[in-house]
């Protein structure tokens, strides 16, 4: 057998193993493990992305949502990285901050945000500071201004509900009252809107619906864009100083890793690219489209290469940095 044919040989020997890694879907069902409770937006985009994935996958499995709140989502972090096995048949979605509980060396972490195979991001989304509409500060400039305490709510430390607006009161002065314990963002809109907090920081798609219905507004961003948002100020522009910049900007690495979805390590490459190329083709698939403008959610999707580097990034910070930045951000339960 001459280099051609030995060549074409094992090209053709890898077509059943690409078609075995695809076949194996088909009458399975797929879990996405949402490391929080129903009702805020990491789970609302899960079950979102359930009922269209399924349709892009090979042999088209069932896929449902299991919900695992606690530790900020670390605790379903770790069963990511421990305990589910690389089969393609777990996938799990998280708090994007969880780069930053491993960089601070936060007591509960298990894994290394480095060594999951990465599906990618299912979108890029931008924090903001959002009040009462019956509040009179109508900017942040107004707020900046402020005599009394606004009061925010938040769901702990290492989420954006709460690391946000802390480092707008701590790094800019805005007079801000955190009051952390919500289990998720769901449970603070609530509170806003019986009056008993004033506002929440948090993503732009899970604000929106909220800034629409004219309960809440927008006064505030960080580094990242999206539609909508452009003409907000961005918290990084009244820094004071170069170390207060640096420390917002570390704070807002991930978020173009907004709703990150991983497989364990260990994963296949074929089984990676599979559920990569599934996840391209769903959000650009219309009735997904349809449904997310409809909930007014902003997906795009970022490659699982892409995201790999923003882990990395985020963590290789010098010491110095981290202990610096570790003074204001804690990842907390």
């Amino acid at each position: 057998m001459n280099w051609k044919h030995a060549a074409l040989a094992a090209a053709l020997a890898l077509v059943p193993l690409a078609a075995a890694a695809q076949a194996n879907f088909a009458g399975k069902t797929v879990t996405i493990v949402v490391g929080y409770k129903p009702g805020g937006g990491y789970d609302a985009t899960a079950r979102m992305l359930a009922r269209h994935l399924p349709n892009h996958l090979p042999g088209k499995p069932t896929l449902i949502v299991q919900n695992m709140p606690g530790g900020n989502s670390i605790i379903a972090a770790n069963h990511m990285y421990n305990v589910a096995k690389p089969d393609g048949l777990t996938i799990g979605t998280f708090n994007r901050n969880l780069p930053i509980a491993q960089l601070t060396g936060v007591q509960g972490v298990k894994y290394d945000m480095t060594k999951f195979a990465w599906i990618g991001s299912a979108a890029n989304e931008t924090t903001i500071l959002a009040i009462r509409n019956d509040l009179p500060y109508k900017s942040f400039d107004e707020l900046r201004k402020a005599k009394e305490n606004v009061i925010i709510g938040s769901t702990g430390p290492g989420a954006n509900t709460h690391d946000f607006p802390l480092l707008l009161k701590d790094l800019l002065g805005v007079k801000l009252k955190i009051v952390s314990g919500y289990s998720s963002s769901a449970d603070i809109m609530l509170a806003v809107e019986r009056k008993e907090v004033d506002g929440r920081a948090g993503s732009y798609t899970s604000l929106r619906q909220f800034i629409d219905r004219g309960l809440v507004r927008p006064l505030i961003r960080a580094r990242s864009t999206e539609a909508g948002v452009e003409k907000l100020p961005v918290d990084e522009s009244f820094a004071q100083n170069p170390r207060a910049k640096a420390i917002m900007a570390l704070r807002s690495a991930p978020e173009v890793v907004a709703r990150p979805y991983v497989l364990p390590p260990g994963t296949s490459a074929e089984i990676v690219k599979v559920y990569r190329d599934a996840f391209a083709q769903t959000i650009r698939d219309p009735a997904l489209v349809a449904e997310a403008e409809k909930a007014k959610f902003d997906l795009e999707y970022t490659s699982g290469d892409e995201a790999l580097k923003v882990m990395r990034e985020v963590l290789s910070q010098p010491k110095d940095v981290v202990d610096e930045f570790s003074k204001y951000i804690k990842f907390g339960e």
